[in-house]
């Protein structure tokens, strides 16, 4: 089913898409909306200025079917190394199910590798276990306790 499929970078023009991907989930619905895009075009405006951020999008005969933002964080530990951060990995309802969430990882890893990074990392709520079933059977290790402070 990735035959298909075109992995690329986001433009403004997918954002529409993008957040009704991240608005089509159980815990992204009370906190997304296409009601006022401009915090959103704010936002991807400084993903895009960054080169050590990807936003991407899976796109399927013309249609926007999955996407994830990549980020190549430099640091002092690990030898200096760099690693990949996965975040906002969302598959279209309609393709769910169908290996698009395990193609998006995959590229993300090797896309990591490719712009020099020893690892690669995500969270994900801890009430997504479906998600942590799927990152596991990946190749993913639980091996962190993550911490979040909601800032006002």
């Amino acid at each position: 089913m990735t035959a298909d499929l075109t992995i690329r970078r986001a433009t403004t023009a997918d954002l529409p898409a993008i957040i009704t991907m991240l608005a089509d989930d159980q815990l992204g619905t009370n906190r997304e909306s296409v009601d006022d895009m401009t915090p959103y075009e704010q936002a991807f405006a400084a993903i895009d200025a960054d080169p050590n951020q990807l936003l991407v999008v899976a796109e399927r005969k013309d249609e926007l079917v999955g996407t994830l933002q990549l980020t190549i964080i430099p640091g002092l530990s690990r030898r200096g190394s760099c690693r990949g951060l996965i975040e906002a990995v969302r598959v279209a309802a309609p393709a769910r199910g169908s290996g698009l969430g395990t193609t998006l990882i995959r590229w993300a890893i090797e896309e990591s590798r490719h712009r020099g990074a020893t690892l690669v990392q995500l969270t994900s709520d801890k009430t997504r276990t479906e998600a942590h079933r799927f990152y596991t059977n990946l190749g993913f290790e639980n091996s962190h306790e993550g911490f979040k402070l909601k800032l006002t």
